[in-house]
């Protein structure tokens, strides 16, 4: 029986394949760090000044123009229901409209944008609670937990 020599630095093409990793934007919400999948963001901005929008829904904090298109901005603190103090949003995280059934335009206001992390599919657990499909999951990181959002599903939901 030979056996070729294996090194566990370098792992073989399907073992890569194996290993699901997703790439997550975190940021914060109040005291809490969220994330949802990077292939939903289209963009980072600045917060600038932004047009109440009569009779929207109470999560919607207004609209901006970006780059030609009316842009809806929602307060995920409001959407999600979070009881996250009063952090100030400094950051909108745009998601591409393309994955959203309508073709929205929609961004989120969040208190800070941390980074991209990659996480690999074995370290997501299952959320806690069934009633909210919003939730895709937790990641346990450095002592932590941060809480993965579908923001598809978090705006169809209301």
């Amino acid at each position: 029986m030979s056996q070729e020599p294996q090194t566990a630095a370098v792992p073989d093409a399907d073992e890569v394949e194996d290993v699901r990793e997703i790439q997550v934007l975190e940021f914060k919400l109040g005291g809490e760090t969220y994330c949802v999948d990077i292939e939903y963001v289209s963009e980072i901005v600045d917060r600038g000044s932004l047009t109440a929008v009569p009779n929207a829904p109470a999560y919607v904090d207004g609209v901006m123009d970006l780059r030609g298109r009316t842009t809806s901005i929602v307060n995920p603190k409001a959407l999600l229901n979070l009881d996250t103090g009063e952090g100030e949003s400094k950051r909108i995280v745009i998601f591409d409209s393309s994955k959203f059934e309508d073709d929205a335009a929609v961004g989120w206001l969040v208190d800070e944008v941390y980074q991209v992390v990659r996480v690999d599919a074995d370290e997501i657990e299952e959320p806690p609670l069934e009633k909210d499909d919003s939730i895709e999951g937790v990641i346990k990181r450095d002592g932590e937990l941060v809480i993965w959002i579908s923001p598809v599903d978090a705006v169809a939901a209301h």
